[in-house]
């Protein structure tokens, strides 16, 4: 059972958008603001395909395709791009001009980084430091999110779907943003902990995913 139970979580990067693509089969009429939401969602789904069968395959794979470090960073790139995207579609009039400044001074910072210190396509890691740093702008866009809605004085329902992204990412990214960036001096370090404790990003990308198959749903029930 306990073996289950971990293959189970161990492709859970694969399956668990599969929640929210099966409501979005059934209603594929989604507001506009949601789109880019849906975009990840596929995007995930076949990115993290490839992370898990190449994990899971990496013996028959030759050096250097099997490492799969690469397609975490290319999953960063587009889970910010795409809900940055989601955030302006919202069109709150709260810090619209950092909000579309940020997006292209992250471009500036990737083109640098994979420029000058790290590399795009590195066989041992991932890169904590881009995904460290996407974790907590996410949270800034989340934050600000609450922060609008409270200042205005305007209502946080459970019945809105963009309340259920936005609870869902924020969650994801708080949870997230130390384990993205200490995950590489873990590998080196204690390599046993650092597989232990990605279970806790897979639980959590797990709820990511069932909060976006709940925002899609109530999408429909306006």
């Amino acid at each position: 059972m306990g073996s289950f139970l971990t293959d189970i979580l161990d492709w859970s990067e694969a399956w668990a958008p599969l929640i929210p693509l099966a409501i979005w089969v059934r209603h594929r009429e989604q507001p506009g603001y949601l789109r880019p939401v849906v975009l990840y969602i596929w995007a995930a789904f076949f990115i993290d395909l490839g992370i898990d069968l190449i994990w899971k395959c990496r013996t028959h794979i030759s050096p250097p395709w099997n490492s799969n470090n690469y397609l975490y960073n290319v999953h960063s790139l587009v889970r910010f791009y795409l809900f940055v995207a989601f955030f302006i579609r919202l069109n709150q009039p709260f810090l619209v001009r950092v909000k579309r400044i940020v997006p292209w001074l992250f471009g500036l910072f990737v083109v640098l980084n994979f420029s000058l210190s790290e590399h795009f396509f590195d066989y041992y890691n991932l890169s904590s430091r881009l995904m460290a740093l996407e974790a907590g702008i996410l949270l800034f866009y989340c934050l600000q999110y609450y922060f609008y809605k409270v200042k205005e004085d305007l209502e946080i329902g459970i019945n809105q779907p963009d309340f259920w992204v936005v609870t869902g990412l924020g969650i994801y990214v708080a949870i997230n943003f130390f384990i993205f960036l200490l995950y590489n001096e873990l590998t080196a370090y204690d390599l046993h902990f650092a597989v232990d404790i990605w279970t806790v990003h897979n639980l959590s990308y797990i709820l990511l995913q069932l909060f976006l198959a709940k925002a899609l749903y109530e999408s429909t029930r306006g």
